[in-house]
């Protein structure tokens, strides 16, 4: 099986519907408080760790793994020793 790419990953993003899509670098052991976002979100982890907490839910995220938000969730996030990278397809509301 082929290593995903950006650029296949961006190609599905697009045939989804997301209408922008990012590479993020998160520092280790960073921490973003509770926070929402304008836009709903697909993202792949391609480097290191993170733990995703909505409501009570906390879930352990790691490389090759996906996880997706819609907009306006409220949710925080805490990254590992080595951080983390991800690629992020946003899908903004033009209404």
């Amino acid at each position: 099986m082929k290593e995903p790419t950006l650029e296949a990953f961006t190609r599905d993003a697009r045939a989804q519907g997301y209408d922008e899509v990012i590479e993020r670098t998160w520092a280790p052991l960073m921490e973003v408080e509770q926070h929402a976002h304008p836009f709903a979100l697909w993202a792949r982890v391609v480097a290191g760790e993170f733990w995703l907490t909505v409501g009570d839910d906390v879930r352990h995220i790691v490389s090759g793994d996906e996880f997706t938000l819609e907009r306006k969730v409220l949710h925080a996030e805490r990254y590992g020793k080595d951080g983390a990278k991800f690629w992020v397809a946003r899908r903004h509301d033009r209404s």
